[in-house]
């Protein structure tokens, strides 16, 4: 995801919003059916466990900005959208002292989902995996590495540290979830992202060898499915994405399957598996990147997804 330019308090220097406790109830009176699609829909609040989690269940995604020149950008690009009331500044965040711009909250309209035996493979990779890659996968067995791969050398640095530690957080309480590719004892790719009730909304992969990534996006797929879920959120509408098997909805349908019961899902499970089972998967398919790209699954730079942003 990327970032915007700060504002300034009466000293004259920047300030961030606030990283303290934060139930998400900033976001109780948020109306997604008249927020822009293809813009934030808010900007300031928290960006703590517990906010960013509400986040996700209300449909929405964080989009921190990297520094004060890009938290600048969205004041300069947004503030008369917020002036008019098009683009909610949330409470708590309007004294002096704070950058509301520093902290935007994204839900695209549409929304690119995909089932979690919607992956695709393609034939190739499918051939591969059958004859020879022995490449193996796993859960929620290097989380934090997978995300610190995800931000390595990401530009703009969306996965900032305040964020970075509020995911850790979430991955703690079994709400953030990864799928790692192994080459041996080397991680060569994985993505990461957060439930929220039937729905993995996916934030970023990486990967260092061609087409490790789309195993672990398949492989968390399919874990997820098992385990009873019901739909993967790839964030942002890209070609990339569409590559991948993701089919834009509408943001309405999006959040009534965010709403949908979720009593029965459970954690994927973290066993050591073949890849090569996933060529078998994927509806006729052979079944946030890579050898350095990175990103969120589909951010607004265009870029493949690492993201929050956040693809």
């Amino acid at each position: 995801m990327s970032g915007a330019p700060g504002t300034s308090g009466p000293s004259g220097a920047a300030h961030g919003p606030s990283h303290g406790p934060s139930h998400g109830r900033e976001f109780d009176g948020l109306d997604l059916t008249r927020a822009p699609g293809d813009a934030p829909v808010a900007f300031g609040g928290a960006l703590g466990p517990d906010a960013l989690l509400a986040a996700y269940r209300r449909g929405l995604f964080p989009m921190p900005a990297a520094d004060e020149v890009a938290s600048a950008f969205n004041e300069a690009r947004f503030e008369e959208a917020v002036a008019a009331g098009e683009v909610v500044l949330l409470p708590g965040t309007a004294s002096p002292e704070e950058d509301p711009y520093a902290l935007a909250w994204w839900s695209p309209d549409p929304r690119p989902v995909i089932a979690p035996d919607g992956v695709r493979i393609g034939s190739r990779l499918s051939r591969r995996l059958r004859n020879g890659l022995h490449w193996w996968t796993s859960a929620d067995r290097a989380f934090e590495r997978v995300v610190d791969a995800c931000a390595d050398g990401r530009e703009p640095a969306w996965l900032t540290p305040e964020l970075r530690e509020a995911l850790s957080s979430l991955h703690d309480c079994g709400a953030a979830h990864s799928a790692e590719v192994w080459e041996g004892e080397e991680l060569i790719g994985g993505v990461f992202g957060v439930r929220a009730g039937p729905v993995l909304s996916l934030d970023s992969m990486f990967h260092r060898r061609p087409d490790a990534a789309r195993v672990a996006v398949a492989d968390l797929a399919a874990r997820f499915g098992a385990a009873g879920g019901r739909l993967l959120d790839a964030q942002w509408d890209t070609p990339h994405v569409r590559a991948l098997g993701a089919v834009p909805v509408e943001r309405r349908r999006y959040l009534a399957e965010l709403a949908a019961p979720a009593d029965d899902v459970r954690p994927p499970a973290p066993d050591a598996l073949p890849a090569a089972r996933l060529s078998r998967s994927g509806g006729g398919n052979g079944g946030r990147h890579g050898g350095g790209h990175r990103g969120r699954t589909g951010g607004p730079d265009g870029g493949a997804g690492r993201r929050r942003r956040r693809r």
